[in-house]
Formats: structure tokens, sequence, C-alpha cells
């Protein structure tokens, strides 16, 4: 007799998954509804890279038959609506789907044009000059004559000499068509440059004078995010700015996850290829956008954090994740666009910001040289809150570093509720202390809430504390308001009553940013610690990263995310690994000063100290263990 069929066995070689918009996608057996979508090119918020554990990439099922094999971070009422998770559904037939907007990752690019900014005096007050890291230099050679009959490469060197550039390096590949390019404009010339090492090195040759226009390219790849800078290397000025999300993102939220999809599941190539993706639709858009030829541009400067340089360079980076924490180089040679897959000359140089360590990157050291805590005489922090927590002490006598581990959740990765910084988000809240009514801020004009960001969490768990609704351990007080309810998670908070959903805090929610401020507040601590000094040493704290443009400083002190100094001493700065790239395509000073910060910069492993332990289980109440160390929020608390 024959067995059974199983309900989730294919019943045919190829299924079609039909969106509800019409489109329709075509399914292999035993494939995931995300990775089927994906593989057509539409992709969905999936923060933990397709373990299920995320709960983000839902869709609704419509009709058709499937293999659901997780129900993880869905509601009752949700799994009778017929939403599942797409990386845990596997189709056995013919399916209709719908996919809620919030699911969908976006990751088209935006330009920032009339928004452009004049970093040109940051430079100027750095005491540097504009010099580019590429330049061009025009040349007149003299026409050959029976009298003067040297070959071309050599009338070439020559001349150079002439002009006091012996040190200039010409690469063999300029050789094919060199004879053609030197007689096009009766033997007028320009060179492309870069100064590599202790020469310079010829990186594209023109005929005829093509001194200007001349462009340069510097990038942000962040975990997150990625921002281009278009920039006149003739005179300084930041042309516009490109920004979109970082495509890897389909790879997982956080730096682990996609080392993992790299080295397990053989996804480096691909995770490679979508930052290069990235970069060059911006490029694209940039010079569409101002009608720029890409042969106008002479360099590019990258900064990433360890992570994402190493995959911007097709680098093994395996052993980032692994006991000692080894990255396969924390410098790197100039590379060419060419090799990289940027669409550009291929021929024009590549740098890379060095890096410290595999937790404190490019974009640290990008980052100390925007602040310029490294030539400050009095005491600086500088901290890059994101997935991880990057903290630089010191100033311009020493620098130390060290990196904690946030998790993603500050980014709405691994929250029921959250979201990134983008429209629509709940981005500030406020709880009248009497009423208990709460008011809420969201991201954009006349938009509904669909969920919140990092800072209105920490705005709505300060809030909670402050009226007694959270109590110091993160509990929820159910007798204290009637927003405070029973959910599928336990108890939770109503941030905002919605009409298709309520946006709540879970108390898991509220746990995992107890836990990641505990991780920061333990980093300051810890380094101030091995360093001899206190709170009270510090003159400056510089805040950058996306996250800390919407962070209002004073619900932070009360969270205990940050330490209880006056406002006037805190200052966000922005993206200043972006910063920093602009800086130092414009000087090769400012690239000197990137790497010896790189050299200068000690850096401690807070996974093996100790004293980093004490101090995160000390952070694991609001705001602080010793609550002296709060006498502001200690008031707070007592009216």
């Amino acid at each position: 007799m024959p067995l059974p069929l199983c309900p989730f066995v294919p019943l045919f070689d190829n299924m079609n998954i039909t969106l509800t918009s019409g489109k329709s996608v075509s399914c292999a057996p035993n494939t995931s509804i995300l990775e089927s979508l994906k593989k057509a090119g539409i992709f969905l918020t999936s923060s933990c890279g397709g373990k299920g554990t995320c709960g983000k990439c839902r869709i609704i099922i419509k009709s058709g038959r499937s293999d659901i094999r997780s129900k993880m971070k869905l509601s009752k009422e949700e799994i009778k609506e017929g939403y599942s998770l797409a990386c845990k559904t596997y189709p056995s037939g013919d399916m209709l789907i719908d996919i809620p907007k919030e699911s969908m990752l976006t990751v088209e690019g935006q330009i920032d044009t009339g928004k452009s900014r004049d970093f040109l005096a940051l430079l100027h007050s750095a005491g540097a000059d504009l010099d580019p890291l590429a330049g061009r230099i025009v040349l007149q050679l003299p026409r050959p004559s029976l009298d003067d009959n040297i070959s071309d490469l050599e009338r070439l060197k020559r001349e150079l000499f002439a002009n006091g550039l012996g040190c200039l390096r010409v690469p063999f590949r300029f050789m094919t068509h060199l004879a053609a390019i030197v007689r096009e404009k009766n033997w007028e010339i320009t060179l492309a440059t870069i100064h590599s090492e202790d020469c310079y090195e010829i990186t594209n040759i023109f005929p005829g004078n093509k001194k200007i226009p001349q462009y340069g390219i510097a990038v942000d790849i962040g975990t997150t995010t990625l921002v281009v800078y278009l920039t006149d290397l003739t005179n300084g000025a930041l042309i516009d700015i490109a920004s979109t999300y970082n495509s890897q993102i389909r790879f997982g939220d956080d730096v682990i996850t996609r080392i993992v999809n790299a080295t397990e599941h053989n996804e480096l190539g691909n995770l490679k290829r979508a930052v290069t993706e990235d970069i060059n639709n911006m490029i694209s858009l940039l010079c569409q956008t101002h009608n720029i030829s890409t042969d106008t541009i002479d360099c590019i400067v990258v900064a990433g954090n360890t992570t994402m340089t190493h995959f911007f360079l097709g680098l093994d980076p395996s052993a980032i994740r692994e006991e000692p924490y080894i990255p396969t180089a924390n410098t790197f040679p100039l590379s060419h666009a060419g090799e990289l897959g940027i669409k550009t000359n291929p021929n024009i140089p590549v740098y890379a910001f060095p890096c410290v360590s595999s937790y404190v990157g490019g974009d640290i050291v990008a980052g100390v040289l925007a602040t310029r805590i490294h030539k400050k005489n009095e005491l600086s922090i500088f901290i890059d809150i994101g997935t991880n927590g990057e903290i630089v002490l010191g100033s311009s006598e020493w620098l130390m570093s060290a990196a904690c581990s946030a998790g993603p959740c500050f980014e709405g990765s691994g929250m029921k509720h959250g979201m990134r910084a983008t429209d629509g988000a709940i981005e500030g809240v406020k709880i009248n202390c009497d009423t208990l009514e709460v008011e809420i801020k969201v991201i954009g004009k006349n938009i509904q809430p669909v969920g919140i960001c990092g800072s209105g969490m920490i705005d709505a768990i300060a809030e909670m504390f402050l009226t007694g609704i959270l109590n110091q351990k993160g509990k929820l007080q159910k007798d204290r308001s009637d927003r405070v309810r029973t959910g599928e998670n336990g108890p939770e908070f109503v941030v905002h009553y919605g009409r298709d959903k309520d946006i709540v805090l879970t108390e898991p929610d509220v746990e995992n940013i107890i836990r990641a401020k505990a991780a920061i507040y333990a980093g300051f601590s810890t380094l101030l610690n091995e360093a001899g000094l206190t709170f009270d040493d510090v003159h400056k704290v510089y805040i950058a990263g996306g996250f800390g443009k919407f962070l209002d400083i004073e619900k932070a002190i009360i969270l205990g995310l940050l330490p209880e100094l006056p406002k006037d001493k805190f200052e966000y700065m922005g993206n200043t690994s972006v910063i920093g790239t602009y800086l130092c395509i414009l000087s090769r000073k400012m690239r000197a000063e990137a790497e010896d910060i790189a050299r200068k910069i000690t850096y401690i492993e807070l996974s093996v100290s100790k004293s980093f332990m004490d101090e995160y289980v000390s952070g694991l109440f609001i705001p602080h263990t010793n609550i002296d160390a709060f006498p502001n929020v200690k008031a707070l608390i007592g009216r």
C-alpha cells in the first residue's frame, strides 16, 4: 500500500508564487519564499538573515499550500489572518501572497541636492591645504625630429625629469595607446596621478589639456547605510551626496550574521557584489544628476568597519568572529577600481582607510580624524553608536579604543515593532506625569506610525521609568497604567493605539535595550578605569552615527546609556566616517594623519576584561546600580 503524500511535499517541479501586485515568481522545490523572492530581486527585511528569529519578513498567504516550519514572533491574531514568515514558509504548490509595506526592503538611492555642506573650513582648521590624493599634470612634449629621435616613452620621461617629476612611475598598461595619445593633440597630454608610498604613479593619460574637471568619490560603507560624497578636487567643494541602504542587509542586520553567511554559506562573493553594486548605483546617480563623465573621477576613498572593509575588498572575514579575533589585514595597499568592480575608469586608485582591530575599523579612524580629538589637549570621548558601540578615549598624547556589542536593537532589529529611523518610525515619546497620556513624534509628514526606532525606544523607556510605569529592573507595573497589558510575549506597553495594529514595547524589548545600554556604558567605564580616570576628567563627548541624530541626550542619561555630564559636553557630529573620507581625499596630510591615528590607538579587548563584565552587570538597571553616579536622575526619581 503506498504511503500517503505529506502535505508539504512539492507536487510540482516548478511552483509559482504570485504577488497581489500581479508579479509572479518561480519557486524551486524545498526553497523558502524569502529565497525565491530574493532570487527574483524582491527583498524583504530579514534582520536575522533568514533564521526565523527576527519576525521581520512577514507575508500574508492568500491561497495555496505550504510547509510552515516556524511561527515564532507571530501573534495568534496574525496567524489567523494568514501571516507567515517568508524565511520559514516553503511552498508545496502554487501560492498567492501579499507583502505588507513594512516587510519590504527598499534600497533605492537618494540624492541630497541642495543640501551640500562645506567642510573646507574643517580642512583649513586642521592646518591642511588643499592637496588632493589624486592630481593632474599638463605637459607639452617637444615634437620628435631627426635630431631628437628618442622614443615616445623616453620623451615623456625626459619631460617629467625636466619638470621635477622624476619619481613618477608609468605603468605598462598605458604603453598600448601611448603613441596615439601623445600625437592626438599635438603632443600635449594630461597625466592623472596618485601619490603611492614614496613615489607618484600615473593612473590615466589624456590627450590635450584635461586639467579640469576633476572629481573624487568619498564613501562610507556602514552596516546599515551607504553614503557617497561627490567632491570637486580642484577647489574642495562638496558637490552632492547620495545615500542608500546597504544591500547586504538581505544577508543579515549585523556583521556576525553576514560573516556566517559569507563563510558557512559561501556568500562572500554575493556580499562583495551587493556593496559594489550599491556604490556603482550611487556613483551613476551622482554622475547623471550633474552630467559628469566617469573619466573625470580620479580617486575613491572608502571607510567602513573592519568587516565591511573586508567584504568590499573581497577578503576572508572568517577569523574576525573567532577568538583571538584577527582580521586578514588592518592596513590595505592601494587597489584599483577595475580590480574591485567599480564602474569608473578601471585604473583609478581606491584607498581604504586603515583599521585598528577586528571591531574598531576605518570608520572609527575616519571619525577620530573628523573630530580632531587626536589633536586636542583635553580628554575627549568619541562614540559611534550602532549595532556595535565603538568608543575612543584620549587626547593628543594617547588614544585607547574598545568595541562593545550593543546588538541591532537600537536599529530596530529583534524588537516586536522595531524599525530603522525612516518615515513612519516613532522617534520621540513623552508621557504626561499626571494623566499618563502618551504623545509621540513620527518621522515624516502626515504619516501614520508603523513602528518605533531606537531613539523612540530610549525616550519611551526613560519616560516609563520616570512615571513609574517601569521599575528600575525594567519590569512593567500593571497597576500603574491601563496601557500596560498582557500580550503573547508577556507584559507590554502600548506606545500607540493604531487603526490596523497597536505599536507596543514588550518586556523582552525593554530587556534588550537595557542590555545594550549597559554594554555601552560599561565600555565607557572600562576605558576610563584602564586609564585611571573618571567621567569628571572628560571635557567633551562626541557622538557619531545616524542613530545619534535623533537621540535625546537627557533621555539617554536617564536610561543610563550615557554618563551624567553637563549637556553642553555632548556634541552630535553626524556621519564622521564620510567626513573623514572627504578630508582624506582632499589632503595627503589628512591621509598621513589617518594612518598615524590607526597606529596610535591602543585597542582594549573587552570580552576578556573582568572589569568590563563587572561594569556591565552593574549597568543592568535603570539608570545604574550606582544611582549616586546619576544625581540629577536620582533627584527626578525622588520628585
